[in-house]
Formats: structure tokens, C-alpha cells, sequence
């Protein structure tokens, strides 16, 4: 059965599955290419008529993920120009007069790969829960991060918020409240929407954010962006310019990035690339002053975003899923360990100690696994917290601890282990067989409660198997969810945290 709702660029038809009807590829903005490449987000051509929005859009460009991933993260099938483009889910296409929460998720791969269409970000469960669920693409890589001559950056930033925009214009006929909106994400859907949480441009798009494994310390000053910029170029052949850029074919862009990759993970210098020290990551949201004033962190220090609610945390074992599927663990050796422990600002010797106490018989690999889970993840998170606190704005902190089947248990609760859970789609490659579907249904139903109400648990009562979730503040307090009942821990692996007391700290501007 077909439904059909207005929009402001044309009528679109989408289709009932169940109780939840979907449309599936809504242009939110012009394609991105031809004279729009490396340039800020156009309005979609109207179209006369009904357009059918049975299939998703095509994906951003971009260049996949290693072999050794293969069958642990999933990957769009159709990477295409008309990129920018999104999906919604509802219960309710045009019958609540705009009354139900909006969840619009922002989906990670490290700056480079993912797509809003993938399987386990199906909305659906969400949706037949009483939210309208939103999905979509943005720019990745070189066509979306780069910082120009001219000042030009922070593109695929922009087409976030063109996103928000569209959804702030045209969620009621699907049945949203387009004043009660929810962004949540994970990895670099996380960081983004900590940067989102800080920008000018974004304000008053939505209320609450949800940010899973990603806070506010990923961005790159000009310097580092621009040094980004060069690199790249020359990598490609073309010079630095929005010209030289956009001349380049996509494919040889992306090719580019990958050498540039490569080039920063062997860099012996961990000052020259800044965040992207390490390989993981090459281009990240710039703080040029304009989009994004401030490095995220340091914003929220100040104040910035504190009118929004927040609901943060991270998986035990996050970096296991970087170590493990390239076998990188194995050749960790105590001198390799003690490099890079003093590399992150660690005493080499302390930290191995501390990490180790909790750790019995955990190898070389192990422990750096668990530092650089805490240096890229939780204490990034806490720091977000920490500042929001300090500002008088309450942030609701989570640690999820199931481990992963795959790999056969190897990865641990590691990076992306919870994503399947928060939609109800157990398929996920790292949600394994016999996925607890309890799990899910109790952090489906705190997600959900946060967008509705900006807390995910009734204070004071039980919530359907869920106790009562204080904010983080002085206490420290995280729910732990996804080993054994769930249950409200104050300061958990405290001695760890006092690790880092003066590093990854947010820096406000000087009185």
C-alpha cells in the first residue's frame, strides 16, 4: 500500500511495511558535483508531480573499507553523485499534525565510508516505537572536509544541517515534531554532531543529541587542515585550489586520501597531523573560525550547546576492532607498548601498571588496546561531560559492555558493537546469533524516552527493566548496559580516568 506526502520540493510516495511507512532517497540538496562540487549544499530541482521513494539514493563516493573488514561492517551497495539525499520512517505519515519525537541519525566511517541506507540503520523498529526516523547521506572524505584557499570547509558539515533544515521544514507531514528533534550517531556521526551542537548554523535545528562513540576533540586546526589540503593535492596531481580540486575525478580523490592514509600512520611525528596522528582518520572538521569556531570541546567548555539535551558514552573495548581484524595485537611488544603509552602523555610505567590491574594476563596488545580505547573514546566523552557539568547542563553517560560474537569473541564489546541494538536490527555482523533481543528492546526504549522527554529513564522508578539514570556530574555516574541487568556504576574504572587527569582536558577561552 502507497502513501503520499507533500514536501517543499515535490509530492513523494513511499510505501506501508506493516505499521511503519517508509520513504526511502528524498533529495534534501542538489547534487554535489559538477558546478556544486566543493561548494556549500544547494536546494534539491523541485520536481512536478509524484516522485516514487521506494529505493534508497545513491551513497557518497568513497573507497571502502579494508579486506580484513570484510563481513564485520557493512557497505553501500551504490555509491553515486546524487548523494545528498536521506530516508524517514513514521508510523504516522500526516496523521499527528506533527506531534512525534524526531530521531535523525548521522551515520560514522571514520570521515570516509557509510551511507544512511545501510541495513542495520533501518528505522523501522524505531519508527513502530513512536518516533519518526530519519537517515542520511553527507559528504565524505576530500569532497566534505577539505579547508580551500578561499575558506571554503566543513562541507559535509553543511549538508548535515542542510538535512536539519529539511526535516525543520517538512517533518510534520510525516508526523514529527520538527520542535522536538533528536540527532544521534555514532563514531563520526558522533563527532559531527558535537560539532554541530557548537555551530552557529545549527542552532535551533534540533534539542537533544545522542552521541555514541565520538565527542568533541576530533577537528583539525587551519594549520593541519590546510597541510590536509596540500598533501592531498599533490597526492592527486592538481593544484590546492577549489578548481584543481574539483577537476580531479572522484576516484583519483579518493585514491589520493588512501596514499595520504598511509603516509600519516607511518609519520613519525605525532604533532604533524594532529588527530589524524595514526592513520585512522585523514580529514576531520576544521575549526576555521566561521562554521565551526571553536575545537567542539573547548566550545562546550564555554558554554555553547548547553541548551541542548545530551545523552553520551562508549563500548569497553572500542579499539579492539581496529587491533584484531588487521592482527596488529600479536606484534604489540612491551618496547612498542612503552612508545606508544609515552606518545599519548602516559607514564609508560604507571599506565602499564594501572591497566594491567584489571587486565590479569592481558597481553602487550591488549593494554594498548584498552589506552587508546580511553584516548580516542571514554575520555573524550567524559571531558564532554565534564564541561557540560561545570556549565549547569545535565549529560546522561552510558558504557556498553556486551561483547561481540564475531571474530570468535575476540573483539570484545569493541566500536560499533551496540549500534544493531539501539535499532532492533540484530542482523548486524557484530551483533552475532542469538542477539539478546531484551538488550535491545531496553536501550530502543531509553533512546526513545530521551527523545521524547531528554531523559532515558522515569526518575525515581524502574522503567521497563531500566533503574533510575542519573546525569553524570559530580558523581561520575554511568549506566553500563549489556552485561547482565543494568545497573549504575559511580566513577567506574576510576584509577584509568586520574590516568589522563592533564591530558585531553577542554581549554576555555581566557577571561
Amino acid at each position: 500500500m502507497y502513501v503520499t506526502v507533500p514536501t517543499s520540493a515535490g509530492r513523494v510516495r513511499g510505501q506501508w511495511k506493516g505499521e511503519v511507512a517508509r520513504f526511502m532517497g528524498i533529495p534534501y540538496a542538489a547534487p554535489p558535483f559538477g558546478s556544486g562540487r566543493l561548494r556549500p549544499p544547494r536546494p534539491p530541482q523541485p520536481w512536478a508531480g509524484l516522485r516514487d521513494a521506494f529505493v534508497p539514493g545513491p551513497a557518497a563516493p568513497q573507497p571502502g573499507y579494508l579486506p580484513a573488514m570484510a563481513g564485520l561492517l557493512e557497505e553501500p551497495a551504490s555509491p553515486g553523485e546524487d548523494c545528498l539525499n536521506l530516508n524517514v520512517w513514521t508510523p504516522a505519515p500526516g496523521r499527528t499534525g506533527g506531534r512525534l519525537p524526531v530521531m535523525v541519525w548521522i551515520h560514522g566511517g571514520a570521515f570516509r565510508n557509510g551511507a544512511g541506507s545501510l541495513p542495520t540503520y533501518d528505522g523501522t523498529r524505531l519508527a513502530a516505537d513512536g518516533v519518526v526516523c530519519v537517515t542520511l547521506n553527507y559528504r565524505l572524505g576530500a569532497e566534505g572536509f577539505l579547508l580551500l584557499p578561499d575558506d571554503t570547509s566543513n562541507l559535509g558539515l553543511l549538508d548535515q544541517i542542510a538535512a536539519l533544515e529539511w526535516v525543520h521544514d517538512n517533518i510534520a507531514g510525516f508526523g514529527g515534531d520538527p520542535d522536538n528533534v533528536t540527532v544521534f550517531g555514532q563514531s563520526a556521526g558522533a563527532i559531527g554532531i558535537t560539532a554541530l551542537m557548537t555551530m552557529p548554523r545549527a542552532r535551533g535545528l534540533f534539542r537533544r543529541a545522542i552521541t555514541q562513540s565520538g565527542a568533541g576533540h576530533h577537528s583539525h586546526p587551519e594549520d593541519i587542515a590546510r597541510r590536509v589540503t596540500e598533501r592531498l593535492a599533490a597526492l592527486a596531481g592538481a593544484e590546492a585550489t577549489r578548481e584543481g580540486l574539483a577537476a580531479v575525478p572522484p576516484d583519483r580523490l579518493i585514491a589520493a586520501e588512501g596514499a595520504l592514509s598511509r603516509e600519516i600512520a607511518q609519520c613519525a611525528d605525532p604533532g604533524q597531523w594532529g588527530e589524524s596522528a595514526g592513520g585512522g582518520t585523514t580529514v576531520l572538521p576544521v575549526v576555521d573560525g566561521t562554521t565551526l569556531p571553536r575545537r567542539p570541546v573547548d566550545a562546550l567548555a564555554d558554554g555553547a550547546g548547553r541548551e541542548i539535551d545530551l545523552l553520551t558514552g562508549t563500548t569497553s573495548d572500542e579499539f579492539r576492532l581496529f587491533l584484531v581484524p588487521l592482527g596488529i595485537g600479536p606484534r604489540i611488544t612491551e618496547e612498542v607498548l612503552t612508545g606508544f603509552l609515552s606518545g599519548l602523555g602516559l607514564d609508560p610505567a604507571e599506565a602499564r601498571t594501572v591497566y594491567a590491574a584489571t587486565r590479569p594476563g592481558a597481553s602487550p596488545g591488549d593494554l594498548l588496546s584498552a589506552a587508546m580505547s580511553d584516548h580516542a573514546y571514554r575520555i573524550p566523552a567524559l571531558r564532554v561531560a565534564e564541561a557540560r557539568a561545570a556549565c549547569g547542563a545535565d549529560t546522561f553517560v552510558y558504557e556498553f559492555a556486551r561483547p561481540s560474537p564475531a571474530a570468535g569473541g575476540a573483539l570484545g564489546a569493541c566500536h560499533m558493537a551496540e549500534v544493531g541494538f539501539v535499532f532492533g536490527n540484530l542482523t548486524d555482523p557484530l551483533t552475532g546469533p542469538d542477539a539478546p533481543q531484551e538488550l535491545s528492546d531496553l536501550m530502543r526504549k531509553a533512546w526513545t524516552s530521551f527523545a521524547r522527554t531528554g531523559s532515558p529513564a522515569t526518575a525515581g522508578t524502574p522503567r521497563d527493566g531500566l533503574p533510575h539514570w542519573p546525569p553524570y556530574a559530580r558523581q561520575r555516574f554511568v549506566m553500563r548496559l549489556g552485561d547482565g541487568a543494568p545497573h549504575v556504576l559511580a566513577d567506574p574504572a576510576a584509577d584509568e580516568r586520574r590516568l589522563w587527569k592533564n591530558l585531553r582536558q577542554a581549554v576555555p577561552a581566557p577571561v
